[in-house]
């Protein structure tokens, strides 16, 4: 049975907010979305990434997200998946500074990767 600690709760917290974004809110607009797009997908296009990027994006994302619920009873997926996150929050938010969002767009984006970067800490110590 797995222990409840802060990284399980980390690691379920970013790898549901990583799912959300990709398998439920995908098509939807919200207000963090990249420039004037109104899907997950615009978003890649407001950044002048090509399509193959999004897929292979979201891909990862969610590949890392799996791993991160596998890390709760296999502590070896942690470490890897949380410094892939946190290197895809930190392109996002160059991403946005590129497009020259106002700073509240960047905010998920931020908070994943403080949450990935706490998790990498937390799986060395």
């Amino acid at each position: 049975m797995p222990v409840f600690s802060i990284s399980t709760i980390l690691q379920v917290v970013v790898a549901l907010g990583l799912l959300n974004v990709w398998l439920v809110r995908s098509r939807s607009a919200t207000s963090y979305r990249g420039g004037s797009a109104r899907s997950l997908k615009e978003e890649f296009a407001a950044y002048g990434l090509p399509d193959f990027v999004f897929f292979f994006v979201g891909a990862v994302k969610i590949g890392s997200a799996i791993a991160l619920i596998a890390g709760i009873w296999n502590e070896s997926f942690v470490l890897p998946a949380a410094a892939v996150v946190a290197v895809l929050m930190a392109g996002a938010l160059v991403m946005h500074v590129k497009v020259e969002d106002p700073p509240v767009r960047s905010l998920p984006a931020f908070l994943m990767l403080l949450m990935s970067a706490s998790l990498c800490a937390l799986a060395l110590m």
